[in-house]
């Protein structure tokens, strides 16, 4: 769940809430609305997936609730997702534990993959668009240099602006990390001044609703961070 695709104003959602019996949900601070959710539906079971997960810090003091970017931290998130269904529906056990083993599997596989074919650039620095890539820099061994939009929409001060471009050409690095789901603008700006190329890479909060959208698109990521 993230706070643009859901909305507690919203009938229909309230809908949705009213006849649902678990309300799974990222955790780690990402669902602002979730004490209102708890307050409306006192009967509902609210599971964080994130829980377990060691968090990073922002730079602000807050958790950076972006787990799922880590591909071993999405297998944690399967892990507690099967285990709460598991708990829920104890009668239909076995297929729960097949299902999230089968996944798991799945994931382990692509975490294999990318780990060797980025292997020989692991400690390169990378400039992202907002905070969402940490613990997906973390597993694969990338030093994130700077970040252009601490909060996604909201456009970096000129202040800001100047110093992640003077940080760029003392570095000498040539790639920027815009994401799909907001406007490049601040990127492309940072580009012109430092010669630098945009490239896109996804951090999964939004995709298609189909079973092998995460693979999808981290195996995309992969192809863009081989490109740059």
């Amino acid at each position: 769940a993230q706070d643009s695709i859901f909305d507690t104003s919203k009938l229909a959602d309230m809908k949705r809430l009213a006849a649902a019996d678990i309300f799974f949900t990222n955790g780690a601070g990402m669902e602002s609305f979730i004490e209102t959710v708890a307050r409306q539906f006192k009967g509902l079971r609210t599971v964080p997936l994130s829980a377990g997960i060691p968090l990073i810090r922002n730079a602000d003091g807050t958790d950076n609730p972006h787990v799922w970017v880590s591909i071993c931290n999405a297998v944690t998130q399967v892990r507690n997702l099967g285990n709460a269904l598991i708990a829920f529906d104890p009668g239909n056990q076995q297929v729960y534990e097949r299902n999230t083993e089968n996944y798991i599997g799945k994931l382990r596989a692509l975490a294999d993959e990318m780990q060797a074919r980025l292997a020989p650039y692991a400690g390169r620095k990378i400039v992202t668009f907002h905070e969402a890539f940490p613990y997906f820099a973390g597993e694969f061994g990338f030093d994130i240099a700077a970040v252009i939009e601490r909060e996604p929409g909201s456009a970096p001060s000129a202040k800001d602006l100047a110093a992640t471009i003077t940080l760029i050409k003392r570095s000498g690095l040539k790639v920027l990390f815009a994401e799909p789901q907001y406007s490049a603008r601040a990127a492309e700006t940072i580009a012109r001044q430092t010669g630098a190329h945009v490239y896109s890479l996804d951090p999964v909060v939004t995709g298609p609703d189909s079973a092998d959208a995460y693979e999808t698109i981290m195996r995309r990521n992969l192809s863009t961070i081989m490109k740059a």
